[in-house]
C-alpha cells in the first residue's frame, strides 16, 4: 500500500512517495498492478476518485542519507526517448489500471536491482508520483478529469508564469492541493485512499531474457542536431495536448495526431499497451512500410461499479504478440498514431505508448 492520499471532494493530490515498498536484490519483475482502495480496502470507482496517473520511478541514493529529496537522488530512466526524465518510468497507467494487463511472459522480465549497476556507495529504490482527482459534489466531472482551467481557477504555472490562453487544460491547471469548482453547498467527508499495488517477481536466472523498457509519445518533436557535437537527435515530448472540436457539419469527427521516430537498438517486440484519456478511440504503433506493430483500444466502462464504470477508460487492450514474430529493425523508423473522437473539445490528452523490446530471443535448448 501507498501512504495515505487524504482527499475532500473536489480537492486534488499530486505528491511524490519515496523509498516506496519494493521486493530488494537483483531480480525479474514480470507485473505491477495498482489501484485506488479505502483504508477497509474497498475499490474506490473513478466517479467518485478519478486515478489521473500513478507512477513508478526507479532511483539510486547514497547508503548514508535517509532524508529523501530529488536533490540528493539519481534517476535510473527507462530506454525510452523522452527528454530528461519525462516519461522515465519503469510502470504507470491511469484510469485504465484496473482493466489493463501489465504481465510479461515467459521467458522474459525486466532485470532491476543488478548489483553490478548500482554506483558504489549508493542504494535503489523506488517512488510513486500518484496523481488523484476527488470529484465527489464538483460541477462538471470531465471537466474536473481533463484538468480545465477555468474549473480549477488557475491561470499561472507551477512556476508562477501566466498560462498561455491556448492552454485551456491540462496538468498545470490542477496541480496538489488545488480544488475543482463543486456545485454550490455540496458538504462530503474528508477521506483516506490508498493505492494498493501488487507485484508479481522472481529471483534473478540466466534462464530469463531481460525486455527494455520504452515509453514513447504522440507529441513528440524529433529535432536533428548537427552530428559533429556528438549529439544527434533531440525529442521533445510535450506531455498532452489539447483537441479541438470539429466543425459542426462534419459527420467525421475524429482527430488523428501521428509522431515518427527512428529506434536506434531494435529487438523483439513482446508486449505492447497505449495509454489515452476519454475520448480515446484507439492508438496504433507502426514500423516501416506502415507495418503494423500493436494497436491499443480503449475499453470504456457501461455501469457504476469500481472497474467498469460508465464512460471512463477503464482498461486499454494489450499486444503479445508470438514469441519472436515481431522484430524492429537497429534503425527502423517507428510511427505512433492516436485518435480522438473529437465531437467535442477534449483538454490535456495523451497519446503514449509502452512497450517491451528484447534484444536476443531465448537459447533454444535442445
Amino acid at each position: 500500500m501507498s501512504s495515505k492520499i487524504e482527499l475532500s471532494p473536489g480537492s486534488v493530490s499530486n505528491k511524490l512517495y519515496f523509498d516506496v515498498e519494493f521486493p530488494r536484490g537483483h531480480i525479474a519483475l514480470k507485473s505491477f498492478n495498482a489501484e485506488l482502495v479505502d483504508e477497509a480496502g474497498n475499490s474506490i470507482p473513478l466517479s467518485q476518485t478519478y486515478l489521473h496517473h500513478w507512477i513508478f520511478l526507479r532511483y539510486h541514493q547514497p547508503k548514508n542519507l535517509t532524508h529523501d529529496s530529488q536533490s540528493n537522488i539519481t534517476f535510473v530512466r527507462n530506454s525510452g526517448f523522452c527528454q530528461d526524465n519525462i516519461f522515465g518510468q519503469y510502470y504507470g497507467l491511469g484510469s485504465e489500471t484496473r482493466g489493463t494487463k501489465t504481465y510479461i511472459p515467459d521467458p522474459y522480465g525486466i532485470e532491476v536491482g543488478n548489483p553490478d549497476e548500482i554506483p558504489k556507495g549508493y542504494v535503489e529504490k523506488w517512488m510513486f508520483n500518484i496523481h488523484a482527482i476527488d470529484t465527489r459534489g464538483v460541477e462538471d466531472k470531465l471537466g474536473c478529469i481533463e484538468c480545465k482551467c477555468d474549473l480549477y481557477n488557475i491561470t499561472k504555472d507551477e512556476d508562477g508564469k501566466d498560462l498561455s490562453p491556448s492552454y485551456k487544460g491540462g496538468l498545470q491547471c490542477c496541480p496538489d492541493d488545488s480544488k475543482c469548482k463543486m456545485v454550490k453547498g455540496f458538504l462530503g467527508p474528508k477521506r483516506s485512499l490508498y493505492l494498493r499495488y501488487t507485484v508479481i517477481w522472481m529471483n534473478w536466472d540466466s534462464f530469463i531474457v531481460p525486455a527494455k523498457i520504452y515509453i514513447i509519445d504522440v507529441t513528440d518533436s524529433l529535432k536533428i542536431l548537427d552530428k559533429s557535437k556528438g549529439k544527434s537527435q533531440e525529442h521533445d515530448c510535450k506531455i498532452e495536448y489539447e483537441v479541438e472540436p470539429c466543425s459542426k457539419n462534419s459527420s467525421d469527427c475524429v482527430d488523428v495526431k501521428k509522431s515518427s521516430f527512428p529506434m536506434q537498438n531494435g529487438g523483439y517486440f513482446v508486449y505492447g499497451v497505449g495509454h489515452m484519456h476519454v475520448g480515446s478511440i484507439g492508438t496504433t504503433l507502426y514500423g516501416k512500410n506502415a507495418k503494423v506493430i500493436c494497436s491499443s483500444i480503449p475499453i470504456y466502462g457501461n455501469r457504476s461499479e469500481a472497474g467498469n464504470e460508465e464512460g471512463y477508460v477503464v482498461g486499454m487492450s494489450t499486444c503479445y504478440p508470438q514469441l519472436g514474430s515481431i522484430k524492429i529493425l537497429d534503425g527502423e523508423t517507428l510511427t505512433l498514431e492516436a485518435k480522438y473522437n473529437n465531437s467535442i473539445r477534449h483538454s490535456g490528452v495523451m497519446g503514449l505508448f509502452y512497450f517491451l523490446v528484447a534484444e536476443k530471443l531465448p537459447h533454444h535448448h535442445v
